[in-house]
């Protein structure tokens, strides 16, 4: 009887410690790498392939004669052209800057990330302090699973978490792309690559 009680005392005690003395949960650090894994990474890229596409891109004759690997962002088609050999190019549908904020111009890709983490500019703070200072990558991050950096100025081809915007002037100069469309993108272009806006 008495070895019972001892027994249902210990039992007690374990359950109902304090803090200090409490067992730490094994799976908490599993839980949260596997979090991880499906916000950024290739489980993520994966369940990109499920989500719908606004405008599916397609591939389009192409008679302007600019070189192959040559990125055309016609802002006010709100399409992007990767121009391929032999006079056709891949379309993909883009968000592209509201008023005040669509520019043009050339650029060359200075750098490339998967799954970037986000620093919104000061500028961006600004007009906006109701966002983060700074945002780890992931499918909530608004530069969403691929950024291409566009010269030494603050604007990005990147992908969005936010593809009904795909098709409109939304952005603060960047062109948005969904997730599975900047993808692709990222990998045919290279750091270098000529990007050509145009209006």
């Amino acid at each position: 009887m008495l070895r019972t009680a001892i027994r249902a005392g210990v039992i007690f005690a374990l359950f109902n410690a304090v803090p200090a003395l409490a067992f730490t949960d094994p799976l908490s650090s599993f839980e949260a790498a596997s979090l991880n894994l499906i916000e950024r990474g290739p489980v993520a890229d994966f369940l990109n392939l499920f989500r719908e596409q606004p405008i599916p891109r397609r591939i389009v004759d192409w008679k302007r004669g600019d070189a192959p690997g040559t990125v055309i962002i016609a802002t006010r088609e709100r399409r992007l052209y990767y121009v391929l050999p032999g006079g056709a190019a891949i379309q993909y549908g883009v968000g592209v800057g509201r008023e005040g904020f669509s520019w043009s111009g050339t650029k060359r890709v200075s750098m490339k990330r998967e799954w970037p983490d986000w620093s919104p500019p000061p500028q961006m703070l600004k007009r906006r302090p109701d966002l983060p200072h700074h945002m780890p990558g992931g499918l909530n991050n608004p530069l969403g699973a691929r950024a291409i950096y566009l010269g030494s100025s603050l604007y990005r081809i990147h992908g969005s978490n936010e593809p009904d915007t795909i098709g409109a002037a939304v952005s603060s100069g960047c062109i948005r792309m969904t997730n599975r469309d900047v993808a692709d993108l990222y990998d045919r272009v290279k750091v270098g690559t000529k990007v050509v806006v145009v209006q």
